[in-house]
């Protein structure tokens, strides 16, 4: 059985190869091969300066460098791009490209096939849980995508299908290469982690002062309501995960992001303000508004009028308040319908290369 070796840290690489006529230069030139330039085998990784033969010889004898297929590429009208990629490990998964005003993009990654959380409103839980995405499947993402795109990829959002936290090992691992100057060199500030409430990975991530972000799904401050849309609440009650969310803002000395997916009826009102100030007093918090998206159509967003209520609500809370665009919609790329569709836009060819 031969080693994935896009799927390797550097430390890993070093811990794995270094040893006669292999230097710590060769592994990194040979490593910055593989993420910062993608070569596209191990043939081409050989080839780069001052890969010695002594490490190309290694590589050829005790890895691969496996890669995803593109099954297509669709394109809404506002721009988003949605890819499905296929594994050679099993199933299909998306990614989608989100434009930033017409200077970089953003690129929201799968981290699983499937979920396990089963949120009522995302596409994605109602597929179940198939497995865990690599490392190099993560990356490959990025990668590709990126090779395509006509400008730079600057930023990281790990909110595609899955719940990341549940993946920890292997997203972590990704996201270290994605930061890393011999890597993608994407800022770690500019990587973001969203979780429905998984308080053990967050308690983790804080543990371990991961330079990534945090964002933490609420959707109703009110135990009744959210257990009705995260089942998660029954495992992690919101009491506990509150805790974690104090632990990480007091730990980061900034504002927790608190992802609220705002429904029609159901947590707009004023008891939904008055609960996120009654259980995030004393917390630094911003509010991250996200009109709910759900092609059943059980869910609806709010009216304009019921939200701009809303957002009147909400300064009890005393937090700045963000209104996410939540686009791709008609391709089924908006937050929590991804669940590897063909379906709507337009769809695109691979682009020349040179």
């Amino acid at each position: 059985m031969t080693l994935a070796l896009n799927t390797l840290s550097l430390s890993q690489w070093q811990e794995t190869f270094l040893g006669p006529g292999i230097s710590e230069l060769s592994i990194r030139k040979a490593y910055a091969a593989v993420h910062a330039h993608a070569a596209p085998d191990l043939e081409a990784v050989a080839r780069a300066p001052q890969v010695t033969r002594a490490l190309a010889e290694r590589l050829f004898a005790e890895t691969s460098l496996p890669r995803l297929t593109i099954v297509e590429r669709r394109e809404a009208s506002d721009g988003f791009v949605k890819y499905l990629f296929q594994s050679p490990l099993g199933g299909e998964f998306e990614a989608v490209r989100i434009p930033i005003f017409d200077e970089k993009y953003v690129l929201c990654v799968s981290s699983q096939v499937g979920c396990a959380l089963a949120c009522d409103f995302c596409m994605t839980g109602k597929l179940g849980f198939k497995r865990n995405l690599q490392s190099w499947e993560i990356i490959e993402q990025v990668q590709q995508v990126r090779a395509e795109a006509d400008r730079p990829v600057r930023g990281v959002v790990f909110m595609g299908m899955g719940e990341p936290l549940l993946n920890f090992n292997e997203t972590t691992r990704a996201a270290d290469i994605l930061r890393h100057p011999a890597g993608l060199a994407i800022s770690g500030k500019s990587i973001t982690f969203s979780t429905a409430g998984h308080v053990p990975g967050i308690r983790r991530f804080t543990r371990e002062k991961l330079p990534y972000r945090l964002a933490f799904s609420i959707t109703s401050a009110i135990p009744e309501k959210r257990v009705q849309v995260l089942p998660i609440e029954k495992t992690w009650p919101l009491t506990t995960l509150v805790e974690a969310v104090r632990e990480y803002a007091e730990s980061r000395r900034t504002r927790a992001m608190l992802a609220y997916v705002a429904i029609r009826g159901f947590n707009t009102g004023r008891e939904d303000a008055e609960a996120l100030a009654e259980r995030f007093a004393g917390i630094p918090i911003m509010i991250d508004l996200i009109d709910v998206t759900d092609p059943t159509g059980k869910y609806l967003p709010p009216t304009p009028e019921e939200l701009d209520r809303f957002r009147d609500h909400l300064q009890v809370v005393g937090a700045p308040i963000a209104r996410r665009y939540s686009g791709g919609k008609e391709i089924q790329a908006a937050c929590g319908t991804l669940a590897a569709t063909r379906t709507g836009g337009r769809v695109l060819e691979a682009p020349a290369r040179g």
